[in-house]
């Protein structure tokens, strides 16, 4: 695959296919836990077949060192999942995506608590300037209350959520890209079926085909596929390079939210959202070594 197309454009192909995944999900009449569980269930049968079709081999000796750390990872995963698409219900797409990416800064703050790392003055100001840009979004005068400010709150969950997994994975040293993906997919799935079971339960017989399809193609195409044109083309792509692809995603976001769903945005939110991404980007470029 890499040898025919562009390894940048397959990132950046797989982050536009990211950031329309609340598109299909809006249409999607389950539980946001349920959905999540489908989603891990359909993305773990997909990246095994890709890894069976490509003959990678999982080390089970690896895996058993580490075996905690892929549980609770994939457990973090799964309800991130469910706190952003809990999020898209409460308030607009471009709002929820918004909230979700302050998450580099939710790891870069964590690192220097739990790892002693000393924060550089260019870290110190993306981290202010990527808070003020939360405050801008939020608007002090939904602060009182309003389905925004929970989905909002909701957005900002799941960006702590997805922060944990990120610094779960610098514990996890032998197990590695696409492999330990899959296994956070089986684990989050694992833990999610007694979650669904124990909460709203399975309700797909009363889905409607237009639910069906959306489902398929958000465990087919925005995860199972995404996810493995995504790591076919990281390792030959620097770190640098991926992590300006990567935020297609929120632009798509933005982008789907206003044109396609008619959700609209006020001044201060745009400049709230480019305050926010401009400066995680800048974090994380700053940051590469």
């Amino acid at each position: 695959m890499k040898k025919v197309f562009d390894p940048r454009l397959m990132i950046g192909a797989s982050m536009f296919i990211f950031g329309t995944i609340a598109v299909f999900v809006r249409n999607i009449p389950v539980s946001s836990g349920e959905l999540a569980l489908y989603r891990a269930l359909m993305a773990s049968v997909m990246i095994g077949a890709y890894l069976v079709f490509t003959k990678q081999k999982i080390e089970l000796k690896k895996i058993k060192k580490e075996l905690t750390l892929l549980l609770l990872s994939g457990a973090a995963m799964g309800f991130n999942w469910i706190l952003l698409f809990e999020a898209y219900k409460y308030t607009t797409v471009s709002m929820a995506t918004l909230s979700y990416y302050f998450a580099p800064v939710i790891v870069t703050a964590a690192c220097s608590l739990l790892f002693k790392e000393k924060l550089t003055r260019r870290q110190v100001i993306c981290f202010v300037m990527s808070t003020l840009g939360i405050v801008m979004i939020t608007g002090v005068s939904n602060l009182s209350g309003g389905n925004d400010l929970v989905g909002i709150l909701f957005g900002l969950c799941a960006a702590v959520l997805y922060a944990t997994v990120v610094l779960l994975n610098k514990f996890i040293k032998n197990v590695e890209g696409i492999h330990r993906t899959l296994l956070q997919f089986i684990s989050a799935a694992v833990v999610l079926i007694p979650y669904v079971l124990l909460t709203d339960g399975i309700t797909l017989g009363g889905m409607n085909a237009v639910g069906w399809v959306n489902l398929l193609i958000v465990g087919i195409l925005h995860t199972g596929i995404a996810y493995c044109i995504y790591f076919s083309a990281l390792k030959d792509v620097s770190g640098q390079k991926a992590a300006i692809l990567s935020y297609i995603d929120p632009l798509v976001a933005v982008i789907m939210s206003v044109t396609i769903l008619g959700e609209s945005m006020t001044l201060w939110q745009i400049i709230g959202g480019a305050l926010i991404l401009g400066f995680t980007l800048i974090n994380e470029i700053g940051s590469e070594k």
